[in-house]
């Protein structure tokens, strides 16, 4: 089975860190990240967590993103607006897709919310392997945080655990050894770490299947082969 956390970065409303809590029990989950929040144990986050205060009690506190997405396999940010035009945003309803796809090759994923006014920085979209977001009629008004957060822990609630591919730990490897050889192949044919071009590739990389991860390791090993005969 996948790990699966809820992150919330820099949320500056206690009630919408209980109500976000709320709305991760209801639909079956236990795990919560914040990062820099307001006070999460206040009375007011306790009222509208409901009968989720275990939750709010049992949340991961970190001092950045960064920190607390380190042991996490697969990133997935979420944003109310596009921020780079060749990055790929994919609607809240097609992430189980995704995930089914990828089950075989991760053992963890984060779904990260930014902050109420702002969302997420850039920065921080950068450190998120996919983006995805809420396609919504209008523009105005807009979901608030625990709405979004009610949203994807319902759309990954209708996960069905049983059908995804058990073997994690082999297949998980794999995908870890082919992210090495494409980091290996680029660097050596002169794309640096960082730029537009390097961090397509890899975002592309993340969302690859277990079919497709066998067939890019076989691209990389010819690769491979053709850049040591040079």
């Amino acid at each position: 089975m996948i790990d699966i956390y809820f992150i919330l970065v820099e949320p500056a409303v206690p009630e919408n860190i209980g109500a976000a809590a709320r709305a991760i029990k209801t639909m079956g989950f236990s795990s919560l990240r914040l990062v820099n929040p307001a006070n999460h144990l206040a009375d007011e986050a306790r009222w509208l967590a409901h009968g989720s205060n275990d939750i709010l009690e049992n949340a991961q506190i970190f001092n950045s993103l960064k920190d607390a997405v380190k042991d996490i396999d697969w990133i997935i940010g979420t944003t109310a607006k596009k921020r780079k035009v060749n990055q790929d945003y994919y609607p809240a309803d097609k992430l189980n897709e995704l995930i089914r796809a990828k089950s075989s090759t991760i053992k963890s994923l984060a779904i990260v919310f930014g902050r109420e006014e702002s969302g997420l920085t850039n920065e921080e979209l950068s450190l998120c392997h996919t983006v995805t977001n809420v396609p919504m009629k209008t523009s105005y008004p807009s979901l608030n945080l625990a709405q979004s957060v009610m949203i994807y822990a319902y759309t990954l609630s209708m996960l069905d655990y049983n059908l995804l591919v058990v073997d994690v730990e082999k297949n998980e490897n794999e995908f870890k050894a082919l992210k090495n050889k494409v980091e290996a192949i680029l660097s050596e044919i002169g794309f640096k770490e960082n730029t537009a071009i390097y961090n397509r590739i890899m975002e592309r990389i993340m969302v690859l299947g277990e079919t497709d991860i066998h067939l890019i390791h076989s691209i990389c090993n010819k690769l491979n082969e053709n850049i040591m005969n040079d």
